[in-house]
């Protein structure tokens, strides 16, 4: 809970926490995880650790002159932080629920204690685009942009009548009014981009569960409450941020015509510009070492060492602002391995966990709308390399995870398992 609630708005205590927490969750697991510990997520942990190590060991003997003293192992390691997490939830459905509460309410106390924010608010609502001090305005777009997915996706839990509704409902509706205004004044397209690909998902899942034969009163129900929250949002802000659209779309519409083309010796240096650039040298790197790939350092190197970038891009950008491509140019084809690998299993697991009635239906709906909107936007940025794309994944994960073991140790069954075998346990 405190590293959930405190990692924005006190960095430090929330990550000495977070240290705690996994440190110990881990330890726990493998200790008294019987039923759990030889599941996927420790294989693929050791996996990742063992591909850093293959990566820095080829490395060392191809190219030493642009290897560390010594394997930075936590790079992929910190993907796993959802380990302790998922075991300290203990596979409770309440505890997640109050866990994204939290994490909610600490990201947005950080964003109102921020330094002038009032100001930073007035300033973004009068077009202006702000970050409210978390990284950049991308990271800042990042949790609002989850955050609002979550709101809506729960919005029933929080609009329904019962113990304390008033509070729950304008405790609610603040704060999606504030995640929605928060997306439009952080100005991040990626993150607009992703929450459009998120509705038209919604819409489809709805669809396919009604005409599925499956719609229950109370599933109809909560469709419609949710459906009345994405068409507010949606209506909201194409009145309040239309003009601020059009700017940020009309200003690179031309470098995307001209990438389009294949005119990149003429793409201008701005923020797509160096994105598309970047992005093609990475393939040159990744096609020379495509198994193994350059090591920690190898973000870096593409943008670094690529002689025909513009200086502007050399000497102002360290990374290649996508995680698939990061991943690729500094662990090859074993890492995109691993994390594929695990990315299904928790697919898999989320969907057999809910089938079977242990994780509920809004969770379930949540996960699926999250890693949509996290592909998206992490084809932008490379979130998943910097503490807030880490952060994120372990209170999301952590939430779908613990169910996944939970329906793993009530049922006895496996993830990825046929007669006879299985892959993971």
């Amino acid at each position: 809970m405190l590293f959930a609630a405190l990692r924005l708005v006190l960095p430090e205590a929330g990550e000495t926490a977070g240290t705690l927490m996994a440190l110990a969750g881990l330890i726990a697991a493998l200790a008294w995880g019987k039923g759990v510990r030889s599941s996927a997520p420790f294989w693929l942990l050791l996996g990742a650790i063992m591909v850093q190590l293959i990566s820095w060991v080829a490395g060392y003997f191809h190219h030493p002159e642009w290897m560390t003293d010594n394997p930075q192992l936590d790079r992929l390691a910190k993907w796993f932080l959802f380990i302790g997490v998922a075991w300290w939830l203990g596979g409770s459905t309440r505890l997640t629920l109050w866990t994204w509460a939290f994490g909610v309410a600490g990201f947005l106390a950080a964003v109102w204690l921020a330094d002038e924010s009032l100001a930073a608010w007035m300033r973004g609502l009068a077009g202006g685009r702000v970050d409210f001090g978390i990284r950049n305005a991308q990271h800042t777009a990042l949790f609002f942009g989850a955050a609002l997915i979550g709101l809506l996706c729960f919005s029933q839990r929080c609009l329904t009548g019962g113990k304390l509704a008033w509070l729950r409902r304008i405790s609610w509706l603040l704060a999606t009014a504030m995640c929605l205004i928060g997306v439009g004044i952080t100005q991040t397209r990626a993150v607009w981009l992703a929450m459009l690909v998120v509705l038209l998902v919604l819409v489809a899942v709805f669809g396919l569960h009604h005409f599925a034969g499956r719609s229950t009163t109370g599933f109809k129900k909560s469709a419609w409450i949710v459906v009345a929250a994405v068409c507010l949002v949606v209506v909201s802000a194409g009145w309040a941020f239309k003009g601020t659209v059009e700017k940020r779309l009309e200003r690179e519409n031309a470098i995307i015509v001209q990438a389009m083309e294949g005119d990149w010796k003429e793409i201008p240096y701005s923020s797509i510009g160096n994105r598309l650039l970047s992005w093609r040298a990475s393939f040159d790197w990744i096609a020379e070492r495509p198994m193994v790939g350059w090591g920690e350092e190898g973000r870096s190197l593409v943008t670094t060492e690529t002689a025909w970038l513009p200086p502007q891009t050399r000497n102002n950008y360290g990374h290649l602002h996508n995680t698939l491509l990061e991943l690729l140019v500094s662990y090859g084809a074993l890492g995109l391995l691993v994390m594929v690998s695990l990315v299904a299993w928790i697919g898999m697991g989320t969907w057999k966990a809910w089938r079977s009635g242990v994780m509920p239906g809004d969770m379930a709906c949540f996960g699926l709308l999250f890693f949509v909107f996290y592909l998206v936007v992490s084809q932008f940025e490379s979130y998943s390399f910097f503490w807030t794309g880490t952060y994120l994944q372990a209170l999301v994960l952590g939430g779908l995870v613990t169910h996944i073991w939970r329906w793993q140790v009530e049922s006895g069954q496996r993830v990825f398992c046929w007669p006879g075998r299985s892959v993971f346990a």
